[in-house]
């Protein structure tokens, strides 16, 4: 049977195709910006059909409207990386939250760690041979289709098609929605003067010809600001935004340097505005794979002169570094950090960075403590820490012993915690 029959077979309403969803199921709905907004409000509308329903998935772009308290008993939520949507659901604990690396996270799916029941993604529409691509979520849903029961597509011209091991063939969808949805936009965030005093300090240590890894937020936006003098820079990251589009445009970022997927960047997800997504489609400039391969840190050290960028919310006199949590809050999630902590530490000329505001709360308290708050969770360990940047300047902790370590850290701590930091330290340490 020629696949467009196929295609056409599996054509249903969105009503029709969450009607197979069952009381009990979990269900893995697509990541970021590709999160199927139309098929989970779909659900939520119908969810008098529901009881119990787990809705599991990283970050949620959308509305999150399965989250709301008066959707509880329709729809449990598990998830793999807090986001605003989902955030006070898991603190006021009518959610609950998954630690897993993004690395080790496809196979919690193809393992049956947690089982798809279901699976829910973005697609674009089918090439000439019927594969449809994952367009700007590969990441965990490719995985996830791949091992689920029951999958479930919508295909919409606005998806971009991005290349690598990017597709799914229509014989592998259960049911299409055909739609007119759009990949969700992430606005570039406002950049301020403490972010570009930080990004300048990065970039101080980014060369010509390095292999870079930038998450998302002010920070690696403004970092890439200051990157304009360099010559031959890579891409291997877990996901990259806008910024990057204006380095390779720039001719910055050509990947000629690279020796591991030479002339490719290498991501897995991606999130920012039309201008991105245009950039991405049909591009083979850029090649998209899962978690497991992009986030593994044996496939980011193959990679020399890696540098990753990254952030946290606060770091102790140890080097332990707490990134997702907030005493005992739940605020993000493990992600790709220590997966590109580890990879980069064992790339060949190889460089980990952790970079962020000195102080939280406006000013009130410091990111740098002599120990981390109750409850706080680490997520790089002491012996994985590398290099830490604030507004005031740079401590490379590596090889460091710890009273080496505190003193470099109450070196880049605001100015006016020092004191305190420094009695502190000689209360315990003498």
């Amino acid at each position: 049977m020629k696949w467009e029959k196929t295609y056409q077979q599996k054509l249903v309403s969105a009503e029709e195709a969450v009607s197979h969803i069952k009381s009990g199921d979990r269900v893995v709905a697509g990541h970021a910006a590709g999160t199927p907004e139309l098929l989970l409000k779909t659900m939520v509308d119908h969810r008098e059909q529901y009881r119990n329903v787990e809705i599991a998935h990283q970050v949620a772009m959308g509305h999150s409207l399965y989250c709301l308290p008066e959707n509880q008993p329709y729809f449990t939520h598990n998830s793999l990386f807090a986001g605003a949507g989902s955030r006070q659901a898991i603190n006021e604990g009518r959610a609950g939250f998954t630690a897993v690396h993004n690395s080790d996270l496809p196979r919690l799916f193809v393992d049956k760690i947690l089982p798809a029941d279901v699976t829910l993604c973005m697609l674009s529409i089918p090439d000439q041979q019927g594969y449809c691509s994952f367009g700007v979520s590969v990441d965990y849903t490719k995985p996830a289709a791949e091992s689920a029961k029951l999958v479930i597509a919508e295909v919409t011209p606005n998806m971009p098609r991005t290349l690598g091991d990017t597709f799914i063939h229509v014989s592998e969808i259960d049911y299409i929605v055909e739609c007119d949805t759009s990949p969700l936009i992430l606005t570039p965030p406002t950049i301020s003067v403490i972010d570009e005093a930080i990004g300048g300090y990065c970039a101080e240590l980014i060369k010509d010809g390095d292999c870079l890894q930038l998450g998302i937020g002010a920070v690696p936006d403004a970092v890439l600001g200051f990157l304009s003098d360099k010559r031959d820079l890579g891409i291997h990251t877990e996901m990259f935004s806008d910024g990057v589009v204006d380095l390779v445009e720039k001719g910055i970022v050509n990947c000629r340097r690279k020796n591991y997927h030479r002339r490719k960047m290498v991501a897995s997800f991606f999130m920012g505005t039309e201008k991105l997504y245009r950039f991405i489609h049909d591009n083979a400039f850029i090649e998209a794979y899962s978690f497991d391969y992009t986030n593994s840190p044996e496939v980011i050290a193959k990679n020399d002169n890696m540098v990753s960028v990254n952030s946290a919310l606060q770091i102790d006199f140890t080097g332990q570094v707490a990134s997702d949590t907030i005493g005992y809050k739940q605020y993000s999630g493990t992600g790709g950090q220590a997966d590109f902590v580890r990879g980069a530490t064992h790339s060949k000329g190889g460089r980990s960075i952790l970079a962020f505001h000195a102080t939280a709360q406006g000013g009130k308290t410091s990111r740098i403590v002599p120990h981390l708050d109750e409850g706080a969770v680490v997520c790089t360990t002491r012996a994985d820490v590398h290099i830490i940047i604030t507004e005031y300047g740079i401590a490379n902790l590596r090889g460091k012993s710890f009273p080496e370590r505190a003193k470099a850290l109450i070196s880049i701590a605001h100015p006016d915690f020092r004191d305190d930091l420094w009695r502190a330290y000689h209360k315990h340490h003498r």
